[in-house]
């Protein structure tokens, strides 16, 4: 049996041989997880309102400094601070995110974090001026994509594309206003986005075409930075 069926077997047995939660304990454990769910949404919000001027970047925890993605969310954050003014906020990790962060807190501006407490994979980067640490991913998402002008997608695997689709779904839907989503780095994006013209919009027919212009995809900094500044403060 491969590994792989050894260790899921276990793991059956294990929560098998537990017993079921008395009606109490569920509860109990009903409060204190909406507790701490509650607590986290406090301490987000109560960070956001100190920044009604802000930008989100996401992206990959993976570049180092010195590769060419981490340098161009680093240089885009920095104009971005010089010439708006705006804060600059990431998940607060390395990679992309230290990037954001770094090139913000370079320029002078402000450089916030929501974190996110893990066990071994992320630590905080040392270029926030501000944070918050989160427990929930969801909570945390929240707080990253919550009031932003813009959105500046850069690089990233699986974590960057669920943050790209649901504020695209939530655009698409009108459940949100519509807002810009950039796509930075053009050589990683738009593969993907020809992927989704010719198997969603036209083989599948899963996607229109229109929703295809929700978003941008440019390297052009001027370009992005003119976006934000024209670009509607979000008042809901």
């Amino acid at each position: 049996m491969p590994e792989s069926d050894k260790n899921y077997e276990k793991r059956r047995e294990y929560f098998h041989s537990q017993p079921p939660l008395s009606v109490k304990e569920a509860e109990e454990a009903i409060h204190k997880r909406m507790h701490l769910i509650d607590e986290e949404f406090k301490k987000g919000f109560d960070l956001i309102v100190k920044y009604p001027k802000s930008v989100t970047f996401f992206g990959s925890a993976r570049f180092d400094e010195g590769h060419k993605y981490y340098e161009a969310a680093r240089a885009l954050a920095g104009k971005i601070v010089k010439e708006t003014g705006y804060a600059v906020v990431s998940g607060g990790g390395p990679g992309i995110m230290e990037a954001a962060n770094r090139g913000a807190k370079e320029a002078g501006g402000n450089s916030v974090g929501f974190t996110i407490k893990l066990p071994k994979e992320q630590t905080d980067n040392e270029f926030l001026t501000d944070l918050e640490k989160f427990h929930y991913f969801f909570s945390r998402k929240v707080m990253l994509t919550y009031s932003a002008e813009a959105y500046i997608y850069c690089p990233g695997g699986f974590g960057t594309f669920d943050e790209f689709y649901e504020i695209l779904t939530l655009v698409q839907t009108h459940k949100i206003p519509k807002v810009p989503i950039i796509l930075y780095c053009s050589d990683f994006w738009l593969p993907i986005v020809d992927w989704m013209k010719k198997e969603l919009v036209l083989k599948f027919e899963t996607v229109s075409l229109t929703d295809l212009s929700n978003f941008l995809v440019t390297d052009d900094m001027d370009k992005i930075v003119e976006i934000i500044k024209t670009t509607p403060l979000r008042r809901e």
